[in-house]
């Protein structure tokens, strides 16, 4: 039985490979063209240490305590030359994707829909043969070329691939060069480019309650993260809190309640900044967090939206006198023409 390794690069670059039944995780790399660090292939260098952030696997006892220590292997650290997985995993190597001699994917499609779901907020699908081999960790993002430029722009998947098509929300931002594009010229077969997958903002494996923050066009990776947790159930509860400026703003509630339905300890909410707001819940993200949401410091806080969102947030949990387990955040701004 074979299964699927996500190495993730230090430069952001996450390249999967498939690993066959008892392949050491360095033998599968090198097979598919990925030169991870490598030395002796004995378990007693430690060239080969990386971290395994999720699945399982067995590392057998044939390594020295100097190659990985039993402190680092039970922190999570590897031997890749020694690693034999039992299940998918995610791994992170200590090197970039360039001296791995590794690069990211990229992936020709077209467009299979747009579609303007308020004054600032877009809808884009996009299908072809290509994206059917496309992976890539729910959270992760990938860079699309403007069309008719050599310009790229960083977008988050908004779904898990489905038939070989994906989606993604995209900020309407006057004047941007995809924005202008996608509102101006964009239709129905047009071709796209994107390159990737790109990011460490990504779902880790569930352990314990999470909290989902999320600001604006900052909600597509927490849909693509909560398709993956419907598939595959949580034994935790998970609670979103989605804010915007404005009424308009507000999109996509209606996939948010049929998460409700999917997964039954999954609870939202949503909230509009604007005080004239005709919301029922009005202020900041910030505003809406309550005390069992950071359940004493027990839970992993994913985090994406705006700096200033950011950094509202990460400033309101230390004045709460809580350290999350872990706290995962992404920042985006965006670009004008």
């Amino acid at each position: 039985m074979s299964h699927k390794i996500a190495l993730n690069f230090e430069d952001g670059v996450t390249r999967f490979i498939d690993i066959n039944a008892g392949e050491t995780v360095a033998d599968a790399a090198y097979r598919q063209g990925v030169n991870i660090p490598l030395d002796c292939r004995d378990g007693a260098c430690g060239a080969c240490k990386c971290f395994a952030e999720a699945g399982r696997y067995d590392l057998g006892d044939n390594y020295i305590e100097d190659a990985l220590s039993e402190d680092e292997a039970q922190q999570g650290y590897v031997l890749t030359c020694q690693m034999r997985v039992e299940s998918d995993c995610v791994i992170r190597v200590p090197a970039s994707s360039e001296v791995c001699k590794t690069q990211q994917g990229v992936y020709e499609a077209t467009i299979s829909g747009v579609h303007k779901l308020s004054d600032s907020t877009i809808a884009l699908s996009i299908k072809g043969e290509s994206l059917s081999r496309l992976a890539f960790l729910p959270g992760q993002y990938v860079n699309l070329r403007v069309p008719g430029s050599d310009q790229t722009r960083a977008y988050s998947f908004s779904s898990l691939p489905r038939d070989g098509e994906v989606s993604f929300l995209i900020r309407n931002v006057p004047g941007g060069l995809m924005s202008t594009f996608l509102t101006s010229l964009a239709k129905a077969g047009d071709s796209m480019t994107l390159s990737g997958p790109l990011g460490s903002f990504y779902l880790r494996e569930i352990k314990r309650p999470l909290l989902l923050l999320a600001g604006g066009t900052g909600l597509a990776p927490f849909t693509a993260m909560l398709e993956k947790i419907a598939e595959e159930g949580s034994a935790y509860p998970l609670h979103l809190i989605y804010g915007v400026t404005n009424d308009l703003d507000l999109v996509g509630l209606d996939r948010l309640e049929e998460f409700t339905r999917r997964i039954p300890n999954f609870t939202f909410s949503a909230c509009v900044a604007n005080p004239e707001s005709s919301y029922p819940r009005k202020g900041y993200v910030t505003q809406h967090i309550e005390p069992k949401h950071l359940n004493e410091g027990d839970v992993d806080v994913y985090l994406c939206g705006p700096p200033p969102m950011v950094e509202a947030v990460s400033q309101y949990i230390r004045e709460q006198g809580i350290q999350p387990a872990n706290f995962y955040y992404e920042k985006f701004a965006a670009s004008a023409a």
